[in-house]
């Protein structure tokens, strides 16, 4: 606490009083509680078998009921309140150490769970987690997910869409680091998610061709990309049969682009036009010759 805040009363008898507290320490920390009891009533405790060493766990799951959409982003991040379902989207079997998304969690081949039993679960020291997930464990869990999905080397898609989700949690942290991280997820998922779109069938995570083309577009976009970002949603806005939704989006990022880079031309033009102003033509001085000492 700032220690000036009750300066000035020393005088009138007051001693010792610079790490007095205004609010009771106890007060926030049943407001956190409260906060995470009411996060524990929208979730239930769903049974779910390993497919790799067959442990049988409990993974919290949101409830149906409690999903509530704030807005979305353009990249198609939703954003929830009351609790962030994102939190819960990872699956860890603590006995063998195998993660994965709960989509893709029991759609695992028999050779890749020789590689986790071989390259995973020999290395695993097991974690046990709160009932009711943060942030920073939700990170930690979508890198365990991604650790396993490169380890089974495991679909471009299925990368992709875990690195886009890292980069979504660094989002929420909204920090300089966290902007960072973000930048350093969405062109892995970039990277990935275009490996899918030529390699493999779709939808790919519900995504039918034409939204992995605008998705593709509007992550060379935030990643600074433009002129590849406008040759997708081009193609997105030119091509048959997109919903008009879709196009539509495509179209307002597109503008966003032209808006973006006349903002900075204009921004350089106003830059260099104060340089021009500014600068003062220094007069040189006229060198007295010789001759002109002699003849005024």
């Amino acid at each position: 606490m700032d220690k000036k805040i009750f300066s000035g009363l020393e005088n009138m008898g007051f001693d010792n009083i610079e790490d007095i507290k205004i609010y009771n320490e106890e007060t926030e920390t049943i407001k956190e509680l409260n906060e995470e009891t009411k996060e524990k009533s929208l979730l239930y405790a769903k049974e779910v078998t390993c497919p790799v060493c067959d442990h049988v766990f409990k993974a919290p799951t949101v409830k149906s009921s409690a999903y509530r959409m704030l807005k979305k982003d353009s990249d198609f991040f939703i954003r929830y309140s009351l609790i962030n379902p994102y939190f819960y989207d990872v699956w860890v079997c603590n006995s063998c150490g195998y993660s994965a998304m709960k989509t893709d969690f029991h759609t695992i081949r028999s050779l890749e769970i020789d590689e986790v039993k071989k390259s995973i679960t020999p290395k695993w020291h097991g974690r046990v987690y709160p009932e009711v997930y943060d942030i920073h464990i939700a990170i930690e869990r979508y890198k365990l997910s991604l650790l396993n999905y490169v380890i089974i080397n495991a679909k471009s898609s299925k990368k992709a869409i875990n690195c886009m989700k890292l980069a979504w949690m660094y989002r929420l942290l909204n920090t300089e680091d966290a902007e960072e991280m973000e930048l350093t997820f969405l062109k892995q998922a970039l990277q990935g998610l275009s490996d899918a779109y030529y390699a493999e069938s779709f939808p790919i995570y519900g995504m039918d061709k034409y939204s992995a083309m605008y998705l593709i577009g509007e992550l060379h976009r935030r990643i600074g990309h433009t002129d590849n970002a406008l040759v997708w949603f081009s193609n997105v806005i030119t091509t048959p049969n997109v919903k008009q939704n879709l196009k539509e989006l495509a179209r307002d990022m597109k503008d966003l682009i032209k808006e973006e880079e006349a903002k900075l031309l204009a921004a350089a033009d106003n830059k260099n036009k104060a340089s021009t102003e500014n600068f003062e033509a220094i007069e040189t001085p006229k060198k007295s010759g010789f001759f002109s000492k002699m003849f005024k």
